[in-house]
């Protein structure tokens, strides 16, 4: 016989649920929206009362799609809350065209009355062009944090899993959705009901603001050895203006020669074309995700000429600069 549920005492009963609105953008992502209303919906369940309600809207009110291609049937448009509900906006793939004039001037309209807003995985992008994460720490998803922080220079990005600023919220996206409600869970109702959430979740590890959300250096690349990972973290963090191969190995204790074996033995690959991509990669980030012309884009990039930037960036993904930014703006007109 499997053993019974064991619902939790709670020492602060609230007189009511405490109530969110999800605004889920177009080709928002799934993972993050079903993450946090399974939280919620789990604590309500643990606590065999209704602590959390919350309701889902969007831009027209009627039926939006994640970039999983799942519908969602929206509960009412962008209309007035009430000022103790939390806003968390839901964000995915292509963030910048699904954050339009009017989801923006609707997010200052309910700041202004004092709401708490959130964005979920790419929505610090909406909360930002909205004004509302000036002055603020904040985190957005890894691949966007390049684009964001060219974008956004005056709110201090942080790599964290997720950031609570005052009546601001920002998480990276995927189960940092978790993290971030077992947070509110437990300000709310105690350590005891997050952790039984987290229990039924099968979540066994859960992290707080102080956690990264990439994976370490040696996890990503599949080799641990403590020099190579150094190099690598050195080249991540010095992309528009590169380091020589040479001042690389000295840094790490190593001649150039021993710095070349080390990556042709484990990347399959010299120094020099590894970090070349990683400039590359970033490059093509912001080609997709801002409006940089291609001169800044180089030079954000360390490139010294738009000329040498264009060779580099065909011969690594066939076409150019100026065809990928065109490319990417046909498809966000269709």
């Amino acid at each position: 016989m499997l053993p019974t549920r064991q619902n939790v005492e709670l020492d602060r009963v609230p007189s009511k649920p405490r109530k969110f609105a999800f605004v889920l953008l177009p080709e928002f992502t799934m993972l993050c929206f079903s993450a946090a209303v399974e939280s919620l919906r789990i604590a309500n369940r643990m606590a065999n009362r209704k602590l959390y309600d919350w309701t889902i809207i969007g831009e027209g009110g009627v039926e939006i799609s994640c970039s999983a291609g799942v519908s969602f049937r929206l509960d009412s448009d962008l209309i007035e809350l009430n000022r103790d509900d939390v806003v968390l906006v839901c964000g995915g793939i292509d963030v910048q065209s699904a954050t339009t004039k009017r989801v923006v001037n609707w997010l200052r309209r309910e700041a202004r009355r004092g709401l708490k807003v959130g964005g979920l995985c790419t929505a610090a992008y909406s909360l930002a062009c909205a004004g509302l994460l000036d002055g603020k720490r904040a985190t957005i998803h890894w691949e966007n944090q390049d684009s964001f922080t060219e974008e956004f220079p005056e709110v201090t990005l942080t790599k964290s899993i997720f950031v609570v600023d005052g009546n601001r919220i920002t998480t990276a996206g995927g189960t940092a959705s978790v993290d971030l409600m077992l947070k509110i869970i437990a300000d709310d109702h105690g350590e005891e009901l997050a952790g039984a959430v987290a229990d039924q979740l099968i979540y066994n590890s859960i992290r707080t603001d102080q956690d990264t959300q990439r994976l370490s250096v040696p996890t990503r690349i599949g080799v641990r050895h403590p020099k190579l990972s150094k190099v690598i973290q050195m080249m991540e963090q010095n992309i528009e203006e590169p380091i020589s191969p040479s001042v690389l190995a000295h840094q790490v204790g190593m001649s150039t020669r021993q710095l070349e074996r080390l990556f042709r033995r484990y990347l399959s690959r010299s120094p020099k074309r590894y970090y070349m991509e990683l400039r590359l990669q970033k490059a093509r980030n912001l080609l997709m995700q801002t409006d940089m012309s291609v001169i800044n884009v180089a030079l954000a990039c360390g490139f010294a000429s738009p000329s040498h930037f264009s060779k580099c960036y065909r011969a690594h993904y066939e076409t150019t600069p100026y065809r990928e930014r065109g490319a990417h703006a046909s498809r966000l007109s269709v």
